[in-house]
């Protein structure tokens, strides 16, 4: 992430008038001093780029600009730089004070209508005066991206970058939301070599003639990649692997049967499960892993929220609404309050729950998966998926998310901080 061109990042634009709290804003967000503040206004005086990793968009590079009502000698230079930064700019944040919108505002909003450019509102100093409803109302009438804070209050940091970063995953152009490697990355790339073995059972819930949707990308992205592919029903798994002259780069599982896989897989042979590929691939791994720690702490009375992104006909022992109910009641020893949604019917009232088990989300954008876990993020909110959540339940995290090293680490410190925890 930081060696990834200015060129290849989404890029940022701060605006607004001077002294409003733009190289502020960009400190609370960046975690640090990036910009130098002052009460004095015009401090900036030349545009400031702070390249940065801002999970889960990844990287960017924010560009804080003069004040666009500078009255310096300089100014008409400064604000010429200020209005070529809208050219540079992918998303524009327009950073204002409470009760303060007018023409220099209204300017930078309409140059970026102008441009197609999407536009937030950031309403900062609102420890100093708290926005009136009305105004806010107002701000809503032209995009319903606002996010008010308090840029000298860290304690409100979380809260308002959560609210920046769902406005920005809902406005971040495609192109920048692209999604890692399925799995081309963990074979032999470019070698012709790399061999990945996949163990397919047939189940119920797979279309009669076909491989499900997951399974078939999975090829597919191996074949891109020049790898070979190897596809076997569980049972033949073992007897497959005793045929090969040299162990595969990966072996890749169904979720429901990893505890077989893992037993029949050789220690040196790398395994992991396709919902935790898709883990990767749609969302957020490390987040998910980390949020697959809590299943350890589960205390009776907890709500757990099962999502899924697909409506479909449940059968009689339905992953979603039927096994992972009971195996988690098994694994916590308790009487667990489980809810289940399914489609795009995600509850907005996420707060009442301990933990959010999301299925592998085949069916919805990377996008949207980014912007489900923002949302538990909003309402802090655990959430995992269920191919990492099945292993955690079934004894084999550790080596299904042995592929994923920053995954696995997240998982074990997250682990380690929770006191009832028990490691498994």
């Amino acid at each position: 992430m930081n060696t990834t061109p200015k060129s290849l990042r989404l890029h940022i634009g701060l605006f607004g008038r001077t002294n409003v709290g733009k190289s502020s804003f960009l400190n609370l967000v960046a975690g640090q001093d990036v910009s130098i503040v002052s009460a004095v206004p015009g401090t900036t005086t030349d545009v400031v780029e702070k390249p940065m990793e801002l999970l889960p968009i990844g990287p960017v590079v924010f560009l804080d600009t003069a004040g666009v009502d500078d009255r310096s000698e300089l100014a008409g230079l400064r604000a010429e730089k200020t209005r070529r930064i809208l050219e540079r700019a992918d998303v524009v944040v327009i950073v204002l004070e409470p009760g303060t919108w007018g023409s220099h505002e209204q300017e930078i909003f309409d140059e970026a209508a102008r441009r197609k450019s999407p536009v937030l509102l950031v309403v900062n100093k609102i420890d100093q005066a708290a926005p009136a409803a009305a105004f806010l109302a107002g701000l809503r009438e032209k995009t319903p991206r606002v996010v008010t804070c308090s840029s000298v209050e860290p304690s409100g940091r979380e809260a308002c970058l959560a609210v920046f970063k769902q406005h920005l995953i809902e406005v971040c152009p495609e192109e920048f939301l692209a999604a890692p490697p399925l799995v081309g990355d963990l074979l032999q790339a470019g070698s012709g070599m790399g061999l990945a073995v996949l163990v397919v059972p047939i189940d119920l819930q797979a279309p009669r003639g076909r491989l499900i949707l997951p399974q078939v990308q999975t090829i597919r992205d191996s074949l891109d990649c020049d790898a070979a592919v190897a596809v076997v029903k569980e049972r033949e798994y073992a007897a497959f692997l005793d045929r090969l002259r040299e162990p595969p780069d990966l072996a890749v599982c169904d979720s429901q049967v990893a505890l077989k896989m893992v037993a029949d897989t050789p220690r040196e042979v790398p395994c992991t499960t396709f919902s935790i590929l898709f883990a990767r691939y749609k969302g957020d791994l490390v987040e998910m892993a980390r949020g697959a720690a809590v299943l350890a702490g589960l205390q009776p009375g907890d709500r757990v929220l099962i999502a899924e992104s697909c409506s479909h006909h449940a059968i009689e022992d339905d992953i979603g609404r039927v096994k992972i109910p009971r195996w988690l009641r098994q694994y916590a020893g308790a009487d667990l309050r489980i809810d289940s949604c399914a489609g795009h019917d995600y509850p907005a009232d996420l707060a009442r729950y301990r933990l959010v088990i999301h299925c592998g989300g085949c069916m919805i954008t990377r996008r949207e998966m980014l912007a489900r876990m923002q949302k538990a993020r909003e309402a802090g909110v655990a959430i995992t998926n269920y191919g990492v959540a099945i292993c955690v339940l079934q004894g084999v995290i550790e080596r299904t998310l042995s592929p994923f090293p920053a995954a696995l680490d997240a998982y074990r410190r997250e682990l380690a901080r929770k006191p009832q925890a028990v490691a498994v």
